[in-house]
């Protein structure tokens, strides 16, 4: 065991993550006999290690490793959900093509910053990094529409994606009876046209200017490439976060990814302060790249760091924990309703994702589930979790 600072006991890094892997586990589950749920549980870690080991440095980490029999196979999952942006007409797990120099259409600063504008909102852009972003400004090109002109028809092949930037857009539906009738207006905002692109259907609705307006267009092939590509990618990132977070453990594997799709990317410069001592729970974060700081003020009024989380297995100075890929932080005072025990600083160029406190239902139902098994089940677990990762004393 390390030598005390300060009269502080430090527990080493690998004994602390085996003992909080151990002890949420055994909170989970309750198992009868602790002994025994003890011998198991370790049996299946040195399997596991075993296994990784002889498998070599392709095989994976060692929670990748272990498939429980329970687990929701990956087709299964989205069986179980509605249908989003990974249609089965294109999956982009198989798109191994070459993308190619992305489209560029130029504009004045003027244009740009109506079109950031436009855009910023729209659900499907949510998820974009600043880089992805950036491309989405630069494939997309300006169409202006007059009023009773129809910027797409019910039955055609889609080409476009379409976000507005103003003017008054009815959305018309031909039925069985030949006749249009407008189900929706747009007015100033929104976007259309996804659905046709997504699917590989035709328009399954006309949409018909009311009046002057001007629209942002973006072709399918790019559509495609920045929006479903990345998205799947990003998603895929997300849902392995989500994997190593223990209190999430109990989560199905759909209710993961629906978590995945909530996470927002965030960029942070070198030491800006991500959540502030003190303050109101806002969210929980993961550390996507770059590292993060973890500071307590004392009865002395300084800030001591007391961990450091990171993507890379860097050694890094003044560090208590080493967290890999996964690191998280935010959690406990997101849960237990608590002012944040602790500050956290971007330690270099950092990006984390976020999943905000109305995003964190599922976490919520999670515990609810915890809560049924045992009263004091919640109650252990959070101060097993703060004793453990260094929130408490």
């Amino acid at each position: 065991m390390s030598r005390p600072q300060g009269g502080r006991i430090q527990v080493p890094d690998d004994l602390r993550e085996i003992l909080l892997e151990f002890t949420i586990s055994y909170l989970l589950e309750q198992p009868g006999d602790v002994i025994n749920y003890a011998v198991e549980f370790f049996t299946r870690l040195q399997n596991n290690r075993t296994t990784t080991i002889v498998r070599g440095p392709t095989a994976g980490t060692p929670d990748e490793s272990i498939i429980s029999d329970e687990e929701e196979p990956p087709v299964a999952r989205f069986n179980n959900r509605r249908k989003s942006v990974f249609a089965e007409t294109y999956d982009p797990e198989e798109d191994d093509s070459d993308e190619g120099a992305p489209a560029v259409f130029p504009k004045s600063d003027a244009q740009r910053a109506r079109l950031a504008e436009a855009v910023r909102g729209i659900l499907l852009f949510r998820s974009l990094d600043a880089q992805q972003m950036q491309q989405v400004l630069d494939a997309m090109f300006e169409k202006r529409s007059e009023p009773g002109e129809y910027v797409i028809r019910q039955g055609d092949d889609g080409d476009n994606f379409y976000v507005i930037e103003n003017g008054m857009f009815d959305v018309l539906v031909t039925g069985d009876d030949r006749v249009e009738k407008v189900v929706h207006t747009y007015e100033g905002s929104g976007s259309f046209g996804e659905l046709a692109l997504m699917y590989n259907m035709p328009r399954a609705a006309s949409v018909r200017a009311q009046s002057a307006g001007a629209l942002w267009a973006m072709d399918r092939h790019t559509f495609r490439r920045i929006l479903l590509k990345s998205a799947f990618k990003k998603r895929k990132l997300y849902e392995e976060l989500l994997d190593k977070v223990p209190m999430l453990k109990a989560l199905q594997s759909y209710e993961r990814a629906n978590l995945a799709d909530a996470l927002l990317p965030r960029s942070l410069n070198d030491g800006e302060l991500i959540i502030r001592q003190g303050d109101t729970a806002d969210g929980m974060y993961f550390v996507e790249d770059g590292s993060v700081s973890i500071r307590i003020t004392r009865d002395d009024g300084n800030e001591h760091e007391i961990k450091r989380l990171a993507l890379n297995g860097i050694e890094e100075p003044y560090s208590e924990i080493k967290v890999g890929k996964g690191g998280y932080f935010g959690e406990l005072a997101l849960v237990t309703h608590k002012p944040r025990a602790a500050s956290a600083y971007a330690v270099g160029p950092t990006k984390v994702a976020c999943k905000y406190l109305t995003s964190c239902s599922l976490i919520v139902m999670n515990l609810a589930k915890l809560q049924e098994d045992s009263d004091s089940c919640c109650c252990q677990y959070f101060c097993a979790l703060s004793a453990l990762w260094g929130y408490v004393e």
